[in-house]
């Protein structure tokens, strides 16, 4: 079986239309038939569905497209590890991080570059929940998530502590306030975000605990859409303090103390237990962790 034929059924099956793979193949649309043909008379098994009139994949073809997809990851291992054992400055860091972890990056990746300026460093934003089996399929070489994973094929430490904010608009009744108790928010509207967390979890858990009201009548998928709103005052929010650090000093956000909700965010950076990691990963690591 060759690399080739596989990379060809993987292009059909990312682009969905054989028109598109050849294009993207730079290879005219008969090759691509052809070399699909090839690779099914080779396994024996029929792949694509062809009756239906889109790309659909048939059960054999969902197995090889896996298996596809691990070979791709395995092969791009080979060429960045060949890349850097010629050159150590060379080769392409992945790592994988939200919204909101990801800022806790900037000035790793700062001083990174500024070490190692022909290593490409990606940052592939993820949920913070599907990072660690990224890490352990090889799509991502290290993670920044705020939980500890509890699996032992993966090791995590903790590389920056942060803290849960309550904000508030300088406009809010609540703004000249440095300390408010949990029992003068039931009337508040919350802008929640609508990404699970363990964060999120606490403060409904405190919420109920102490019998107040949570409104979350309002869910937004960003942090910076939360912070636009609370700005307008639509609402308050409970975000990252980093997140909101720079609105703060700004004096666009005011963070009020909420006595029964001082929440401790821990960052932790990942990475597999089981495997080495490539050059440029490990010096990211000797960097971020001294």
């Amino acid at each position: 079986m060759e690399l080739n034929t596989l990379r060809v059924f993987l292009t059909i099956a990312s682009e969905h239309s054989f028109s598109r793979a050849a294009a993207k193949l730079e290879r005219t649309q008969p090759a691509v038939s052809l070399a699909l043909q090839r690779l099914e008379n080779e396994l024996g098994e029929q792949l694509l569905d062809r009756f239906a009139r889109d790309v659909v994949l048939t059960d054999a073809g969902r197995v090889v497209l896996e298996y596809a997809r691990r070979f791709q990851n395995l092969e791009a291992e080979l060429t960045n590890s060949i890349a850097e054992l010629r050159d150590h400055s060379a080769g392409k860091l992945v790592i994988g991080a939200n919204e909101s972890t990801g800022l806790y990056l900037l000035r790793h990746i700062e001083q990174y570059r500024g070490l190692y300026p022909k290593v490409k460093v990606q940052v592939r934003r993820s949920f913070s929940s599907r990072v660690p089996d990224e890490i352990m399929d090889g799509n991502l070489e290290l993670g920044v998530i705020s939980y500890a994973p509890k699996d032992d094929r993966l090791l995590a430490r903790v590389i920056f502590t942060d803290s849960l904010a309550f904000v508030v608009s300088p406009k809010h009744r609540l703004a000249k306030r440095k300390s408010v108790p949990i029992s003068e928010l039931g009337e508040e509207t919350f802008i929640a975000h609508n990404v699970l967390s363990p964060y999120r979890e606490i403060v409904i858990r405190v919420f109920q605990e102490r019998g107040v009201k949570l409104n979350m009548d309002i869910e937004m998928p960003t942090v910076e859409t939360i912070r636009k709103m609370v700005e307008a005052s639509q609402g308050v929010a409970f975000l990252p303090r980093m997140c909101v650090e720079q609105e703060i000093a700004e004096k666009r956000l005011v963070a009020v103390r909420v006595p029964e909700i001082e929440v401790e965010r821990k960052i932790y950076l990942v990475q597999p237990s089981r495997r080495a990691v490539s050059y440029a990963a490990d010096a990211f690591l000797r960097l971020v962790l001294g």
